[in-house]
């Protein structure tokens, strides 16, 4: 596996939209500005990709352009990362583009650079992983570095600048604190904190092992649910709606998505999960227990369950479904052995840990640790 070199005080770093183009709003416009003065203030220099400020309707509309953004920025040898500017829903049609494209993959693999995101981005995450490259799921450009509080949540600071140096012998341990989702993301909550809570759960093992060993491999289960099931239009019918009348073709290539997966082998084979830890979390929609099982089921008859050394999941935003969750899993993975952790701050739940893709863990539940080896 490829492995970027860690950041360093001066680095050029691209901002890019894989998949929402809100960024590029003017009701945006105080985000944007705290992002990059944030990057600034930890020594970095933050640049936005050709295409990224067009707006949301300009990057829902041009797959190719995210496309072309991201091989760009793997060109250009004066850009030392990559840092993904929000999630959204479909992050998967920019793959024909990068897929076929020869300049785009030997980019990659002679240009190798830090790449971070969350949420949709998993479908890049793995897309990276077929190609040989380590990325980090981790912080977004929206979501962490321009927190409206004026700083980055803490916990999430002092990951992303994890960032900074080599990732061995770093521990991930539980957040003091957890942030519910901000209902108000306005130029008016500039300055306001996010509400929090005391952690009261720290890492739950569920069953198994209280320690395990693995290489980290997964993502959003909503991301990756959705490329092995197909992205069901119907059940998106209604939150989509618009989307569909401002991009029709949107909604042909969404039936298509697991097709469109599969066509370039973006998710694991059953063989490639033997020795990793998966980890997982559900995204900001807060799937309902039922769709998380569907979830879950679809990962299961992909041969995951069976292969791996274990399994940690992040906490879900809000508490939401907490307990649920924790009974879907149990009974879908159905194997009393397979050690499962839960509750870990990483995903959609804020604060964020970095999590890097192949790396090897040592899960100490007893402990309160996840040590990166």
């Amino acid at each position: 596996m490829l492995t970027p070199q860690p950041l360093q005080k001066g680095d050029k770093v691209a901002v890019i939209c894989l998949s929402s183009g809100v960024i590029g709003e003017p009701y945006c416009a105080h985000e944007k500005e705290l992002g990059e003065k944030k990057l600034r203030e930890m020594g970095l220099e933050p640049v936005f990709t050709r295409h990224a400020l067009k707006g949301a309707d300009f990057i829902l509309s041009h797959p190719e352009a995210r496309a072309a953004d991201l091989k760009e920025a793997f060109l250009d040898d004066s850009v030392k990362g990559i840092i993904t500017s929000i999630g959204g829903i479909e992050t998967f049609r920019t793959f024909p583009y990068l897929m076929e494209d020869e300049e785009f993959i030997n980019a990659v693999k002679q240009h190798p650079k830090l790449f971070l995101g969350f949420s949709d981005t998993t479908n890049n995450h793995l897309m990276f992983h077929r190609l040989g490259l380590q990325t980090f799921y981790g912080q977004a450009f929206m979501c962490d570095i321009a927190e409206l509080s004026g700083d980055m949540l803490p916990y999430s600071k002092a990951q992303f600048e994890s960032c900074f140096a080599p990732y061995h012998g770093r521990k991930i341990t539980p957040s003091d604190v957890w942030y519910e989702e901000r209902k108000d993301f306005s130029a008016a909550a500039v300055g306001t904190a996010p509400v929090s809570h005391n952690e009261e759960h720290g890492y739950e093992l569920l069953q198994g092992a209280p320690v395990f060993e693995g290489e980290l491999l997964g993502g959003c289960i909503d991301s990756m649910g959705e490329m092995l099931m197909g992205g069901n239009a119907e059940r998106y019918s209604e939150i989509l709606a618009d989307l569909f009348r401002a991009c029709p073709r949107l909604r042909e290539d969404f039936l298509r998505q697991a097709e469109i997966t599969e066509k370039y082998h973006i998710f694991p084979t059953a063989e490639e999960w033997k020795g990793k830890i998966l980890f997982a979390e559900t995204s900001e929609e807060m799937p309902s227990p039922q769709l998380l099982r569907e979830y879950l089921e679809a990962l299961k008859a992909q041969g995951v369950f069976a292969n791996i050394n274990g399994i940690i999941i992040g906490k879900p935003m809000n508490e939401v479904n907490y307990e649920e969750y924790k009974k879907v899993w149990l009974d879908v993975v159905n194997d009393p052995q397979l050690p499962i952790l839960y509750n870990v701050n990483f995903g959609h739940a804020a604060p964020r840990a970095v999590l890097p893709y192949g790396a090897k863990v040592r899960v100490d539940a007893e402990g309160q640790e996840i040590i990166l080896l």
